[in-house]
């Protein structure tokens, strides 16, 4: 008899099923051999009946409600054979059969609503993917004279995204790159991440001056965001060996040279894009093999027990050896280690390697004495 079951189940379940489902479907299955091998080990009565109702329930905490719906159709199938092979079918029996009937339509119900959010989760997760990967488009592996790579790796498998944002052009003032974080979450901060990236792409190449940079890129937040909107970010410039860094209340780029990690704090504390930065560039001498490390506050949050990540402690260790996304993989991996799994915020990273002058640089001038020698 069971046999004849499973030959009707496989036949209603055509499609491939997934994981699980085939777990809910061979939990079930397992339930009503063992309550079937009961009922023919007893012989006196259809006395197990009801207990068939728990395999439905069994596989709706799996499966899809088809296969929720098959389960309860082989568990009343089941049911009503055995209630016929009484001599005279009870009250009792038949109560338990219409109970499997009843569960079995309760539970394919829920298991149903269960099955489309969960869909609606996968599709919005998709299309929050699809837009933030319009935004940010890949790096690398080389922008000019640089190594360069970069990660985003986000908090949730939902579709929950953040506002984290970079870039990285080869520009006539050298390498540019922006890496930023729009306050807030969702579609909105994905508008946002979006234009402020539509505007570094287009003044990174007009404008000599990062200063002249940064105030465009301001304007263009201030007109797309309420009051207590912004967006934190650090603009940065590799010109001939001359690293060029300005700050707009973001965490500072590390450096990394020969074993040590260096923050590379800005001269003077400067407010968000949106709140008028008025920044002081940092001028650093690049040495060849030197490696700068961006990152949005997700990696500075990141913690566990209450201790947080040490990334300066680590940075050398994990990102000063391979290539550069070698290094952000390790410490992609370190990082989740850290955690556990589980992020309180979004991250996006960019390295860059400085390989050293290549033929033909130009005298290194950085990109703020470039604009003040042309005005």
């Amino acid at each position: 008899m069971l046999s004849c079951v499973h030959t009707h189940l496989l036949q209603r379940l055509r499609s491939p099923l997934s994981p699980g489902s085939r777990a809910g479907l061979g939990a079930a299955l397992v339930l009503l051999g063992f309550i079937s091998a009961l009922e023919m080990a007893d012989g006196s009565g259809a006395h197990y009946l009801a207990l068939m109702a728990a395999a439905p329930v069994l596989a709706a905490g799996f499966a899809s409600w088809r296969v929720v719906l098959a389960v309860g159709a082989a568990a009343t199938v089941l049911g009503t054979a055995f209630a016929f092979s009484e001599p005279r079918v009870s009250l009792g029996t038949a109560a338990s059969v219409a109970a499997i009937v009843l569960v079995t339509a309760l539970v394919s119900a829920v298991a149903g609503v269960r099955q489309r959010q969960a869909e609606q989760i996968v599709e919005l997760s998709r299309l929050a993917s699809v837009a933030q990967q319009a935004v940010l488009r890949p790096l690398g592996p080389q922008v000019g004279t640089l190594a360069v790579a970069a990660r985003y790796i986000s908090s949730t498998a939902t579709a929950e995204i953040g506002g984290d944002l970079y870039e990285a052009i080869d520009t006539p003032y050298g390498v540019r790159m922006i890496i930023g974080d729009v306050r807030g979450k969702g579609l909105d901060a994905v508008r946002l991440a979006s234009i402020v990236l539509g505007s570094y792409r287009h003044v990174a190449y007009e404008r000599a001056d990062l200063r002249a940079v940064v105030s465009d890129l301001d304007r263009a937040v201030a007109r797309n965001v309420g009051d207590e909107d912004f967006v934190t970010a650090a603009v940065v410039e590799e010109r001939g060996g001359t690293l060029t860094i300005v700050n707009c209340g973001h965490p500072p780029p590390l450096l990394l040279r020969r074993g040590c990690v260096i923050p590379l704090e800005p001269p003077a504390p400067a407010p968000p894009l949106g709140f008028m930065p008025s920044v002081q560039p940092r001028v650093e001498r690049l040495e060849p093999g030197d490696r700068l490390l961006l990152f949005t506050d997700g990696l500075g949050e990141a913690r566990r027990d209450g201790e947080f990540f040490p990334t300066a402690d680590r940075a050398w260790r994990l990102l000063g050896h391979g290539t550069v996304a070698d290094g952000l993989a390790s410490l992609e991996t370190a990082l989740e280690e850290w955690v556990y799994g589980r992020l309180d915020d979004d991250i996006a990273l960019v390295l860059m390697e400085y390989a050293g002058p290549s033929s033909g640089t130009t005298v290194a001038v950085p990109s703020w004495e470039v604009g003040t020698a042309e005005s």
